[in-house]
Formats: C-alpha cells, sequence, structure tokens
C-alpha cells in the first residue's frame, strides 16, 4: 500500500531532520542493510567456530569438561552461523557478493586458483 502524499512529506522530513542533526548515524543507517548484519555474525560466529575448535583440541586432552565446553561453543556458534545463513538467504549472499566484486576482491580471490591451475596445468 503505496504512502500518500502527506505521509511522503512527513517521511521526507523526518529524513533531513535525521540528516541535518547527525549526519554520521544517518549514513550508517543507509549503507547498512539486513544482508550486511546478518553476514557480519556469519563471518565472527565462523571465527568464533575455529577458536573454540582450537581451544578444544587443546584442553580436551587435559581436561574433557574444558574440551566439553569448547563443543558446545563450537555448536551455539554453528546454531548462530545458521541463523543468520538463513536470514540473508540467495539475496543476502547475492548482495555480498556484488559488493565484494565491486571492491576488486574478487580478482584477488580468483589469481590464486589460476596461478595453481596454470603451475599444475598438464600439456599433453
Amino acid at each position: 500500500m503505496p504512502l500518500s502524499e502527506h505521509e511522503q512529506r512527513i517521511l521526507h522530513e523526518l529524513e533531513q531532520s535525521l540528516y541535518h542533526e547527525d549526519p554520521e548515524f544517518a549514513e550508517r543507517v543507509r549503507s547498512e542493510t539486513v544482508y550486511r548484519h546478518a553476514g557480519r555474525y556469519c563471518i565472527w560466529s565462523a571465527l568464533v567456530f575455529v577458536a573454540a575448535l582450537v581451544f578444544m583440541l587443546f584442553t580436551f586432552a587435559r581436561s574433557t569438561v574444558l574440551g566439553f565446553v569448547g563443543v558446545i561453543v563450537m555448536f551455539l556458534s554453528g546454531v548462530v552461523f545458521a541463523n543468520n545463513a538463513r536470514r540473508m538467504g540467495k539475496a543476502g549472499i547475492d548482495d555480498i557478493s556484488r559488493s565484494l566484486h565491486s571492491r576488486n576482491l574478487g580478482q584477488t580471490v580468483h589469481d590464486p586458483r589460476d596461478w595453481i591451475r596454470g603451475r599444475f596445468h598438464r600439456e599433453d
């Protein structure tokens, strides 16, 4: 249901006052999307998972209780990752990949692959 002309004018005035009073916050709100927020949590949960795995590997031999704590943290970070990946969905993953390609990070990822392919390519 589209907004009426009066509602659009009020919304525009609110946006302008927000930009006028706190331009930093307004820019941050404008650039932040649900996809980026969920993607950030996916990255953090993956890092926590790896850290908990390392913790579990080093502590499990000494204390099974500490090793079990590592397993619990790994499980919880996996749940957080799955929830945020579901929240992002295909549209969010496409949005993140577009932003990575626009920053030319995609070329950084592809260069080592091409080097490996060229290095191990057999001449028949």
